[in-house]
């Protein structure tokens, strides 16, 4: 849903104002066009506007003046800086003061609309993390790191000391042990709290495409760039900007990167002049980025302006009884948000103590994954071991002394073939007993089709009923 409805165009040439407002209506936008500033005044003063489209040039009041009185008396304005030949300078000023951006002539009107799709991206990153912010008033960001144990104790105590500094910080950890949660929590309380959060997957843009979506680029610049683009850095500009897997970028974007962070510039491709930006930079990895280093990888000096400090955080199998406080966590927010007439609200002695000995690899992000397919699998007020993934019980078995029956090593036989279908028959009897010979379940824990658990049945011979009866 677009979230700009009405734009006012200013410029004194009929021409422009005929052509925009007859594009911009065809978008879908309500369009009025006036013929200098002085009357764009008056029409912000008699109706609101979302927009702003002004000429820099022109008689009575002028672009720029106009910009000052408009972001002046209605600061949530967008403005649109349309730029003649010669003028350039102006509409660059035009920007530094309050602008999101501006067009010059000649331009085709498909990239004034371009530019106002952007603005609408921006826009809307305001206003989520406006959202966000007014959802978790009066409660900590540190609240969100669940825990109690000495390791995200000390988490939440480096958060706290370099939370109200612009201090470069690296975050390490494994994949889902929430670094991203780190890093909005050192913007959450730190003085730019008020200003935009913007994180980046380095890894997930095409590396042909990553210098001009986190730098911009100047219209021209290559093939396809009929408009010039603002990048996300500018777009995090008075607030943080999050560079989630840092050591995805290539070598190109490493050099810009260590630009901004050793004089904190910024140079669209293809432009001149170089953007000086107010950024704080939060980087998270899960590689070994001084591995990458000694590889050629990644560059020495980018490391060591990006390693200023380091949050490293710890693997859920090292924090001790957390796990089942994050999973009671889970288990009542998955309550709420699948609204189940009858709420599990405990677990089974059994599933407690897996769900305890477990390892965990895929860290938090897995342990939530896995209440939310409790709560969905649930039958009673209570999670069983059947409700949790197979191979939550399977590794407490195998942590067992022949608790699943595997022969001693001098016994074994060594025809795989034999091995794979004495465990595949294993695994079907146990996923029988777990869910009382309810087949339809087990095919579930099992990750196959009921059609094929139905025919391994058959083929092994086995009574799933009597296995039932065995639970």
């Amino acid at each position: 849903m677009a979230l700009f409805r009405s734009i006012l165009v200013a410029d004194d040439e009929p021409s422009i104002r005929h052509v925009l407002s007859l594009v911009l209506t065809d978008h879908g936008y309500e369009v009025r066009a006036v013929a200098d500033g002085d009357e764009a005044l008056r029409e912000l003063a008699a109706r609101p506007y979302d927009v702003v489209i002004s000429d820099v040039r022109m008689p009575k009041v002028d672009g720029l003046t106009l910009l000052h009185r408009a972001l002046e008396t209605w600061p949530g304005l967008t403005f649109l800086v349309i730029s003649a030949y010669g003028s350039q300078d102006a509409a660059l000023q035009a920007v530094a003061d309050g602008a999101y951006d501006y067009v010059q002539k000649p331009f085709k009107p498909e990239e004034i609309v371009f530019v106002l799709k952007k603005a609408e991206e921006r826009e809307r990153l305001v206003k989520e993390n406006r959202r966000l912010r007014a959802a978790r008033v009066g409660s900590s960001p540190l609240e969100r790191i669940l825990g109690k144990s000495e390791a995200i104790a000390a988490v939440h105590a480096q958060i706290l000391k370099l939370a109200p500094v612009s201090t470069t910080v690296l975050v390490t950890g494994e994949s889902g042990t929430g670094k991203e949660l780190v890093a909005r929590a050192l913007h959450e309380l730190s003085p730019r709290a008020g200003m935009p959060y913007v994180a980046i997957d380095c890894g997930g843009i095409p590396p042909g495409l990553i210098e001009s979506e986190l730098f911009g680029h100047a219209r021209g610049a290559f093939t396809d760039a009929g408009a010039a683009k603002r990048g996300l850095f500018s777009d995090g500009d008075g607030g943080t900007v999050f560079l989630d897997e840092v050591g995805e970028l290539p070598g190109s974007s490493q050099v810009k990167l260590l630009r901004f962070l050793q004089e904190g510039e910024v140079r669209p491709v293809g432009e001149t002049r170089s953007e000086k930006l107010d950024v704080r930079i939060v980087a998270a990895t899960l590689r070994d980025l001084p591995k990458l280093v000694e590889r050629g990888e990644l560059r020495a000096d980018l490391f060591y302006r990006l390693n200023v400090v380091n949050i490293h955080v710890p693997p859920l199998r090292d924090r001790g009884a957390d796990v089942l406080l994050l999973a009671r966590h889970f288990l009542a927010r998955f309550n709420r948000e699948l609204n189940r007439d009858r709420p599990v609200t405990e677990f089974a002695p059994e599933a407690e103590s897996m769900l305890a000995a477990y390892n965990w690899p895929g860290n938090v992000r897995e342990l939530e994954n896995t209440m939310e397919r409790a709560v969905l699998l649930a039958e009673s007020d209570r999670v069983l071991p059947e409700n949790l993934p197979e191979k939550i019980w399977s590794a407490r078995a195998d942590a067992t002394p022949g608790a699943r029956g595997a022969p001693a090593p001098e016994s074994v036989n060594f025809s795989l073939k034999r091995a794979m279908r004495e465990l595949e028959e294993l695994y079907i009897k146990t996923a029988l007993r777990r869910t009382r010979g309810n087949r339809t379940r087990a095919a579930e824990i099992l990750e196959i089709s009921q059609r094929a658990l139905l025919y391994k049945i058959k083929e092994y011979g086995i009574d799933a009923d009597a296995e039932g009866e065995r639970s």
